[in-house]
């Protein structure tokens, strides 16, 4: 099983940036998906989680501005990231979780069993 991230990059503060997170090797459609990020000195943080039935959750700090998307055909997990802010530089990770859980989310990254490589976003002022 493989979890592929991509996407991330430098971009100036109010700007975008699309990640993708492809799996292989299983189908995730039927299990919660989430996004991390960590910064340099500190933990991994949820950014933002998704459902397999689409229900989603954000972190307080990018409500609004991100915005997480599932494409099952694909078996692929997005983050669309808008109004960007130097304070969302991180290294950013794609998780699954490999049990059915309902319409449930996960927000510890402990719930997890796959993930992806990390990809960084570098957001400058």
């Amino acid at each position: 099983v493989q979890l592929q991230a991509s996407g991330g990059g430098l971009v100036q503060a109010g700007g975008s940036l699309r990640l993708s997170c492809a799996a292989s090797g299983r189908t995730f459609s039927s299990t919660p998906m989430g996004w991390f990020r960590q910064a340099p000195g500190k933990q991994r943080d949820l950014v933002a989680a998704i459902t397999s039935r689409g229900s989603t959750n954000y972190a307080d700090s990018v409500k609004g501005r991100f915005t997480i998307a599932r494409d099952n055909t694909k078996n692929t997990v997005y983050l669309q990231m808008n109004s960007l802010k130097p304070a969302d530089t991180a290294v950013y990770y794609c998780a699954a979780v490999s049990r059915w859980s309902g319409d449930y989310y996960y927000t510890t990254s402990a719930a997890y069993d796959y993930w992806g490589q990390g990809t960084q976003v570098t957001v400058s002022s």
